[in-house]
This record gives C-alpha cells, structure tokens and sequence, in this order.
C-alpha cells in the first residue's frame, strides 16, 4: 500500500520538536472513504472536540484489516460495506501516547442498512453525529475544523490528506482514460 503522508506534533502542536526516541506500541487502523448512491461519502462529525472524520478504527487482536473496517463502518454508519480499491496508509506518530499508528485507507461503497450507527462510550461522550455528503464539502470542513484535542488534530490532517488523495486519483483517471 502507497505511503501518503507521516504526521509527528511537529505537524499538529505549534511549536513541537519531532522526537522519535520513544518506544512506540503500534496500533493499525483502518478507515474508509464509503460513497453511497446519491455519491455522497459517510462522515462523522465529533461535536464535543470541534472536528469531522472518517468512519473507522482499531484493528483487534485477531483481526484483519478487512474485518476490523467492516466492523467499524457498520458500528459508525449502520451499513455493510464493499470494499474497493487502497487510498493508502499514513503513518502517525503520536508522542503523548507513545503510539505509532499506521492508518490504512480504502474506498468502498455503502451496501445495505443494517442498523442505525452502534457508537462506543467514548464516541457517545465525544457527541459523534453521522453525516453523508459530497467530497468537496467533507474537504471543506476538515480545512475549517479546530479540533480542541490532541488526536483530533491527527485524525484532521490524516482524514484530509485521505480525502485529496481521491480527488487526486478521480482527476488521474479522468485524464488517462
């Protein structure tokens, strides 16, 4: 899968020194840009911290990456899920945590409703809110969120930098078709 971007508190904290001489617990990730039949893509928007992200999350222990985004969508969207083609990976390396994430990215196409979103106690206390809209005003809103957090600083940087890769690709294949 192709590196798109590696994120440090350099990039997210004024003033940040990048470091790297911490052990790092790995976590993966997975996320998608899940587009339904009106070619709206699903979104959330995490009221209590100021900012919008994909759908997606932590792999599991046990877990692949495809298992661990279906799972994810359908608790953040209430859908099932096809998945397409990669995006790409980023890389963060999150100090306060000690974490290095590796964020996995794919496309993939709203199927049937299975339920309404099933959100965790953490995203039920963050005020996660479900959304469905065009690419171009999910980009917008992610230029324009100030997260209040730490992580959501991450996710905004990552979660944009996802969304114009496939603008990116759209123009690619529409050129060279």
């Amino acid at each position: 899968m192709k590196l798109l971007l590696e994120i440090t508190d350099k990039d997210v904290n004024d003033g940040s020194v990048e470091r790297f001489d911490k052990p790092y617990r790995l976590r993966k990730a997975a996320r998608a840009v899940v587009f339904n039949n009106k070619n709206e893509i699903a979104f959330q928007f995490v009221s209590k911290h100021n900012y919008h992200k994909l759908p997606g999350g932590g792999v599991e222990k046990g877990e692949t990456t495809f298992e661990a985004l279906e799972r994810e969508v359908l608790e953040e969207t209430g859908y099932k899920i096809k998945v397409g083609k990669e995006i790409g990976a980023i890389l963060e390396y999150r100090n306060e945590f000690n974490v290095l994430q590796i964020s996995y990215c794919y496309l993939a196409k709203a199927e049937e409703k299975i339920s309404e979103p099933n959100y965790e106690k953490e995203e039920i206390e963050g005020g996660f809110q479900p959304l469905w809209l065009p690419i171009d005003e999910a980009i917008k809103l992610l230029e324009n969120d100030n997260p209040t957090t730490y992580d959501g600083r991450f996710i905004v940087k990552r979660d944009l930098c996802f969304l114009k890769e496939i603008k990116f690709m759209a123009i690619i294949k529409k050129n060279y078709e």
